[in-house]
């Protein structure tokens, strides 16, 4: 007969977690957890603020999850409760963009543990960082225990040196001194191994720098920068200097077009009915329509004319009817 083991440890929790991208994302600068941070909100709201606060970022916090995750509060209740928080400014749901140079757009819920106003969201909105200059995007990592064997020892103390150091070492102190040379510097030293006609010199090098930089500020990669001023050199170089110079200023690449970031990296939405606007349009994270407190349009109704109008209309089409009919001949 089998028997439960009731000194097992319990399995910690995993909270289900969102599409890659997608999900819970910790707002910046938030204070750090204490008790009583959601005491100023309803028993409802700050049950459902702290387990939120409690998931790890990119965890699924939609309306039919939290209440299946949690055993209070239905999908409804968990829904009044999201509006809440964020009307209390402890949320905002926003669409945006996955990153540089893409076009895939991403749904996210900022939750912040210390209650934000208007103002403060549109400023992360627009810029991605709160007040202090904490981002969106640091991560904070959590600092370990280290093994005895991982410490770091002490180095030992170096023996003094010679105040009068062989020639040998002076040479290799000189070498290790010199200055670290530009991706350009080495792109046009790199032009005498492709071609020995096309060897510099150190002062052609440097005097040439600034128009190299220029083909890989275009972005001409190293090898693309060799292969094209190598390319179909004449069978006698008499200056390589002079014809580096040459098709670098002639061959230059064109400048690369830079288009303005005309869409804005994030986009709040309402956090009931999800419709987007600005932050302006949204007090509270809510739109007009779903605001607690603002009448909804009615649909307008069409005007009906009442039966004393009817009547007299058709008494008026029977008479013009009758008198057609007594002028024909």
């Amino acid at each position: 007969m089998a028997t439960d083991n009731f000194s097992a440890a319990p399995r910690p929790y995993a909270p289900p977690m969102a599409a890659s991208g997608y999900g819970k994302r910790s707002a910046p600068g938030q204070r750090p957890r204490r008790k009583g941070d959601f005491a100023h909100l309803p028993v409802r709201e700050a049950g459902i603020a702290a387990f939120i606060d409690r998931l790890p970022d990119g965890a699924a916090i939609d309306t039919k999850t939290l209440a299946k995750e949690q055993p209070l509060y239905g999908q409804q209740a968990v829904r009044s409760a999201l509006n809440a928080l964020s009307l209390a400014g402890h949320l905002r749901r926003v669409r945006e963009n996955a990153g540089a140079g893409q076009t895939r757009w991403v749904y996210r819920t900022y939750f912040s543990r210390t209650a934000r106003d208007d103002a403060w969201w549109a400023h992360f909105l627009a810029t991605g960082l709160s007040d202090d200059g904490a981002s969106a995007d640091v991560t904070v990592s959590q600092p370990r225990d280290i093994h005895p064997e991982e410490r770091p020892r002490p180095r030992p103390t170096p023996p003094p040196q010679h105040p009068n150091p062989p020639a040998r070492q002076r040479q290799a102190t000189a070498v290790l001194s010199r200055p670290a040379r530009s991706d350009a510097y080495e792109a046009l030293a790199s032009l005498g191994r492709a071609d020995a006609r096309m060897t510099l010199s150190a002062s052609e090098c440097a005097e040439l720098e600034g128009l190299a930089a220029e083909w890989l500020a275009c972005g001409v990669t190293a090898a693309q920068f060799k292969a094209t001023l190598t390319a179909g050199l004449p069978e006698t170089v008499h200056s390589a200097g002079a014809l580096t110079r040459k098709r670098l200023i002639a061959k230059m690449p064109p400048a690369p077009l830079r288009i303005a970031e005309t869409t804005a990296r994030r986009i709040m939405e309402c956090t009931d009915c999800g419709a987007p606007g600005r932050p302006e349009a949204l007090p509270g994270g809510l739109c007009r329509t779903c605001r607690p407190g603002v009448p909804s349009p009615e649909p307008s109704r069409p005007i009906r004319p009442s039966s004393t109008d009817v009547h007299s209309r058709v008494e008026q089409l029977r008479a013009a009817a009758r008198r057609g009919r007594s002028r024909t001949p």
